[in-house]
């Protein structure tokens, strides 16, 4: 069994991941200050898990904390749209001290081994489709503060590869693609469109969607994306990055129908015009986590019935400070 020191680990992934890690035996501990997460989702008893909290920033508190791990697993970052236009320096901060952190931390305490979770938000408009992990990255325009997540993200890779670079006997960075699942938050599009659907009195009221609904984009359901995750950081190769997604697209029109029915509503949707900077198709190409025995066990249809259903169970969560 190994230790594992985990950053962002009371967030919508990180404390399924530490779970995860906790049912493997393994000891864990996690390093967060709850800008994004919730303490409620790491409230577990095993004698083996510790939490800190702390700023990923905080270089000399990280350096103290992250003593005697095996495993540096960096989730910590400042996510969703609404913070890359109004905070964007907030996250540009965080994500680029937060590597550089990472990597003294682990320079300083011989932590050999580091895994990183960068973002599909790195392709903007991919190139091809499926996408594999070697298209170049880009961003197309410097000036839109709608770029910062995913530039703070390609700057961190590139730290990450190439600063102590000789040093590291593991470095592994994954690029997660559309996971949704309960207590994913509540400004991504899934939670905002369960709980706009309920709010439906009659069929003759109508359904915005933002654009002209035919963007597309792969969705994974948590549970199949924490299993394949796990399988990653055990048997992922040095210097790799992994998708962790599925192949098959969804249009975004197409997404909100089946939610809709799913609440026995029959409303017509209306599309507005597509935002600024709006992505119109991603889709990961999966061949490497498939190789490491990837299968998908949560259809979308299931997975967002599960989902649904929490949401509506637990809408007094979103109050929560």
């Amino acid at each position: 069994m190994s230790n594992f020191f985990v950053t962002g680990g009371s967030g919508f992934i990180g404390s399924n991941l530490v779970r995860k890690l906790l049912s493997e035996g393994h000891y864990v501990k996690v390093y967060d200050d709850f800008s994004r997460g919730k303490i409620r989702k790491i409230n577990f008893t095993e004698k083996k898990f510790k939490f800190v909290n702390g700023d990923i920033r905080d270089e000399k508190k990280v350096i103290k904390e992250s003593k005697g791990f095996d495993y540096f697993i960096h989730l910590a970052a400042i996510n969703g749209t609404k913070f890359f236009y109004e905070k964007p320096q907030d996250v540009l901060d965080v994500s680029i001290r937060g590597i550089l952190t990472a990597v003294e931390a682990c320079k300083k305490n011989t932590i050999k081994q580091i895994i990183f979770a960068s973002s599909s938000e790195v392709y903007q408009t991919p190139p091809m489709i499926p996408t594999k992990e070697n298209v170049p990255l880009i961003i197309p325009d410097v000036f839109n503060p709608r770029y910062s997540y995913g530039a703070g993200k390609i700057i961190s890779e590139m730290v990450l590869l190439n600063y102590h670079r000789d040093f590291f006997k593991k470095i592994i960075i994954f690029r997660p693609h559309n996971v949704y699942g309960p207590d994913m938050g509540w400004e991504h599009v899934i939670p905002e469109m369960i709980l706009r659907s309920e709010k439906i009195k009659n069929n003759d009221e109508t359904f915005l969607i933002k654009g002209n609904g035919k963007q597309t984009r792969s969705f994974i359901f948590i549970n199949d994306f924490t299993e394949i995750l796990y399988k990653v950081v055990i048997k992922g190769k040095h210097r790799n990055i992994y998708h962790i997604g599925n192949n098959d697209e969804i249009r975004i029109k197409t997404l909100a129908k089946k939610i809709i029915k799913y609440q026995k509503k029959n409303v017509k949707i209306i599309c507005s015009e597509e935002p600024y900077g709006e992505t119109p198709r991603r889709c990961p190409n999966i061949e490497k986590i498939q190789g490491l025995g990837y299968e998908q066990k949560y259809s979308i249809d299931e997975g967002l019935k599960i989902t649904s259903d929490w949401y509506l169970k637990n809408k007094n969560y979103k109050e929560e400070k």
